[in-house]
């Protein structure tokens, strides 16, 4: 059992995640995994039906339906995800106390509170996101009712189109930029206030409601940390993207205009399995460094570990490895 726990540095957080992560890789990608693997076959169910209903030939009505079924497969996705970062928020809790962790025991265990963690999931995204979601689904709306039949290929431009059609959606737009990026800005200050209510409903067995409050308090004085390694996360999975998704950004340059053929669409999201079962364990496991930093520092949770593995103090919160 590990005792040897203080506060830590941003710079002592990202190299003990580095760490842990590099030591630990085939555990932390193989709970990944599983739920990417999820988020895959439902991703390639979603380019079946497309197939299905004539990927090229689709109606503008039939897109404006397919693009809110996309909406709603996002919001699943997004759950999904979540459950991956409280799987994963368990076995590094476990790691980084010095005790064992396996893929099972981490994803089992958080299988009797799953409706706990995907309700935490929804409210978090629903006060962090919801409205930059409404402003995003604005912009459609604006789109469909000045160009209802959509975007002109480049041979319309070329013929001439109506210059007033511009005009007002470029109106509409400097309407919209702005809230865009006030609901941006809000999305991300409210979803750093909430950045630790995962690892602190796995780690505290925590209902939603009280893991954000937790989170509210727990998080002060390390959401720029946080922000930082966020930041530093989605670097690395967009570098990653970007080397994946090279043959999808040369034909995009090569056919502009034209859709991606269904095959590199499959590719596509093959290469986002890949990225997402490579990278976001990473997050999930700065997240729960970050967690026990602020309860180190701000409860002195360290000297309380010590007591408890000297046999002073009574059992803590953390369950032990296939607890559920």
């Amino acid at each position: 059992m590990s005792t040897q726990l203080r506060p830590l540095s941003l710079g002592e957080i990202l190299d003990r995640t580095a760490e842990l992560y590099r030591n630990h890789f085939l555990l932390f990608a193989g709970i990944a995994a599983i739920f990417s693997g999820a988020m895959l076959f439902l991703q390639m169910v979603h380019l079946g039906v497309l197939e299905l209903m004539g990927y090229r030939e689709i109606s503008p009505q039939l897109k404006w339906g397919t693009s809110a079924v996309a909406v709603l497969e996002g919001l699943v996705l997004l759950m999904l995800a979540g459950l991956a970062i409280a799987a994963n928020n368990r076995a590094v809790a476990w790691v980084n106390l010095g005790e064992q962790a396996t893929i099972r025991g981490a994803t089992s265990s958080i299988l009797p509170r799953l409706r706990r963690y995907l309700w935490l999931m929804l409210i978090t995204w629903f006060r962090a996101w919801s409205p930059l979601s409404i402003v995003y689904v604005a912009f459609f709306v604006v789109v469909a009712r000045v160009m209802p039949s959509g975007f002109p290929s480049n041979s319309q431009i070329a013929q001439g189109q109506d210059p007033a059609i511009f005009l007002r959606l470029g109106l509409y737009m400097l309407i919209l930029a702005p809230l865009f990026v006030v609901t941006l800005i809000y999305g991300i200050l409210m979803a750093l206030r909430y950045s630790l209510a995962m690892p602190a409903s796995v780690v505290e067995d925590l209902p939603a409601g009280a893991a954000l409050k937790r989170s509210v308090e727990l998080s002060k004085g390390s959401r720029g940390r946080v922000f930082v390694l966020g930041l530093l996360v989605g670097a690395v999975k967009l570098l990653l993207g970007t080397i994946l998704g090279f043959p999808f950004i040369a034909f995009t340059f090569k056919h502009p205009g034209h859709p991606l053929p269904m095959g590199l669409l499959a590719m596509q999201q093959l290469a986002g399995f890949a990225v997402n079962t490579l990278i976001g364990p990473i997050y999930a496991t700065g997240l729960t460094l970050f967690y026990y930093d602020q309860r180190i520092g701000q409860e002195g949770f360290d000297i309380e570990w010590m007591m408890q593995a000297a046999g002073l103090s009574p059992k803590s919160d953390l369950p032990a490895p296939g607890e559920a």
